[in-house]
C-alpha cells in the first residue's frame, strides 16, 4: 500500500535520526531486541485496557522497527542473519501485540462482542503470519514477492489508528478490517506465486525448429533464403543447359 517513494523517504529520515545512536554503539540486533521489548509494553497496555495509549505506543514501536534496518545501513552492518533475525522478531512482536488485545477481551464481561474480538484477533494474527510466510516461502523458491495490500507497516498503522480513534467501541470493526485485509493479502500473494510459477513452467519455444500444427518440421531460415534465390527464370535456364549437354553428348 505504501509506495516506493514513501518507503524511501521513511528510510532516509530513519537514517538521519539513528546516526547519534550509531555513534553511541547501538547495533542493529540490539535495536531489534529493543523493538520487541517496546511491543511487549504495547501488549501490556492493551491487556490492561489502555487502548488509546496502547495505540500511540504501537505507533512508536512500529516506527522503531525501522531503526535496526537504518542502523545496519548507517554502520554498514547489513548481514543475512540480521535480516533473518529482524523478520523473525517482527513476527513475535506482532503476535504479542494481538495477544494483549485477546487478554483485554478475556477480562471483559462475557458477550457476543467479546467473543468476536477474540476470534478476529486470532484470525488477524494468523493472517499476519501467513502474509510474511508467503513472502519468505516464495523467496525460498527463488521468486521476488513484495506485492500485497497489507504488509506489516500498513497493519501497524491500521490497528493503531483504530485504537486511537475508536478505542473499545471500534475494536471489533478494527480487528475485522485487519483480519480481512491480512487474509486477503496472504491469498493475494499465493495467487501471485501461482502466476509466477506458471510463467516459469511454460515450455520455451522458438520460431526455428518448432513443429508446425500439421506435425511437419518447418524450414530453417537458410532453406527459406535458398528457396527465395531460386526463381522460375533460373530453373528454365538450368533446364536448357542440361538439354544442351545431353545433345552434345549424343552427337
Amino acid at each position: 500500500m505504501f509506495g516506493p517513494r514513501i518507503q524511501q523517504a521513511a528510510r532516509r529520515l530513519a537514517e538521519s535520526l539513528v546516526r547519534p545512536l550509531a555513534a553511541l554503539g547501538l547495533t542493529p540486533n540490539m535495536a531489534t531486541l529493543i523493538g520487541l521489548l517496546l511491543n511487549g509494553g504495547v501488549a501490556a497496555l492493551l491487556a490492561l485496557g489502555s487502548l488509546r495509549v496502547g495505540g500511540v505506543a504501537l505507533l512508536v514501536a512500529g516506527a522503531f522497527d525501522m531503526v535496526d534496518g537504518a542502523l545496519a545501513r548507517v554502520r554498514n552492518q547489513k548481514t543475512t542473519f540480521g535480516a533473518f533475525f529482524d523478520s523473525t522478531i517482527d513476527r513475535y512482536s506482532e503476535g504479542i501485540t494481538l495477544l494483549g488485545i485477546i487478554i483485554y477481551a478475556v477480562r471483559q464481561p462475557a458477550s457476543i462482542a467479546q467473543t468476536w474480538v477474540i476470534i478476529l484477533a486470532y484470525v488477524a494474527a494468523l493472517g499476519s503470519v501467513m502474509v510474511s510466510y508467503a513472502r519468505a516461502r516464495a523467496e525460498g523458491l527463488g521468486l521476488n514477492l513484495k506485492t500485497g495490500l497489507m504488509a506489516r507497516p500498513e497493519r501497524v498503522v491500521l490497528l493503531a489508528a483504530g485504537l486511537i480513534i475508536g478505542a473499545a467501541a471500534w475494536l471489533p470493526w478494527t480487528l475485522l478490517l485487519l483480519a480481512v485485509a491480512s487474509v486477503f493479502t496472504s491469498a493475494q500473494r499465493m495467487l501471485d506465486v501461482y502466476r509466477l510459477l506458471g510463467r516459469s513452467a511454460l515450455p520455451a519455444t522458438s520460431a526455428v525448429g518448432a513443429a508446425s500444427p500439421s506435425g511437419e518440421k518447418p524450414e530453417s531460415p537458410n532453406t527459406v533464403e535458398q528457396s527465395k534465390d531460386v526463381s522460375p527464370v533460373s530453373d528454365s535456364h538450368r533446364a536448357s543447359q542440361i538439354n544442351a549437354v545431353k545433345a552434345s553428348q549424343s552427337n
